[in-house]
């Protein structure tokens, strides 16, 4: 019963990272409010409902300030406050420097930073009512260390490191704290799909020789979120298996 009673948006919440960090939050007893450009995002919103929880879904993009506001028009509507806001929503597109277009570039830090600025803004705003407030960023650790072929999410995720610094030290007199998660790789849909072969060349990288789980970063994520961090602010946690250690 860890978040009974606190409200928590997951943007990018449909599936993937976002939806492990969701499901984590409502097991613990989190009403969810998930915001996704899929569709998809309301029949994960009702099956999160298994949890005893109210969840709400809402179609929308992060980067549409129209959106953003009318998404916090229904969490004040429908719950009234909000305590726990993880930015999550994403995109990569990959591709050496010199063969990036601008229109690639500037959409990739669209969505990721000023999609995670947008939000974070308005949920700052509604949670200064309440003086309490819990702001979790999801980076990753390329923008810690950079990575060949992806300026775009490397510069973004950079930023979202030196955003959350900033709002931070702004809220921290108002019981709002600030943090972001940098994961490594992590097993996804999309290292499923990998053969065998690649796999273990990433793997023997990792000082830990394997991929982190959906529920490494959600528990991160849930501690961050939770009053056991209540004197940790403008940090970030990496979940890399030592990675960034070679």
């Amino acid at each position: 019963m860890e978040f009974q009673d606190k409200v928590a948006l997951i943007t990018g919440g449909a599936r993937g990272i976002g939806r492990a960090i969701a499901e984590n939050l409502a097991r613990k007893s989190a009403h969810i409010v998930l915001m996704d450009i899929s569709e998809s995002v309301h029949d994960t919103a009702r099956e999160l409902e298994a949890f005893g929880v109210k969840t709400l879904g809402i179609t929308g993009s992060v980067t549409e300030e129209t959106d953003v506001k009318r998404l916090f028009r229904e969490i004040e509507s429908v719950f009234g406050k909000l305590d726990i806001c993880i930015n999550n929503a994403g995109i990569n597109i990959n591709n050496l420097t010199m063969k990036t277009s601008l229109k690639d570039f500037q959409q990739v830090l669209n969505v990721n930073l000023n999609g995670t600025f947008l939000v974070s803004r308005a949920a700052m705003l509604m949670m200064l009512k309440k003086r309490y407030g819990r702001i979790i960023n999801i980076s990753s650790i390329v923008g810690i260390r950079g990575n060949a072929g992806q300026a775009g999410y490397s510069s973004a995720k950079a930023g979202i490191i030196g955003l959350t610094k900033t709002m931070a030290v702004e809220v921290a007199k108002k019981n709002i704290t600030v943090n972001t998660v940098a994961p490594g790789y992590i097993a996804t849909e999309m290292t499923d799909a990998l053969d065998t072969e690649v796999k273990a060349r990433y793997k023997k990288y990792i000082p830990m020789q394997e991929f982190g789980t959906l529920d490494d970063v959600a528990e991160s994520v849930a501690f961050l979120a939770s009053d056991k961090a209540k004197y940790i602010t403008g940090q970030t946690l990496v979940v890399d298996g030592g990675l960034l250690l070679i």
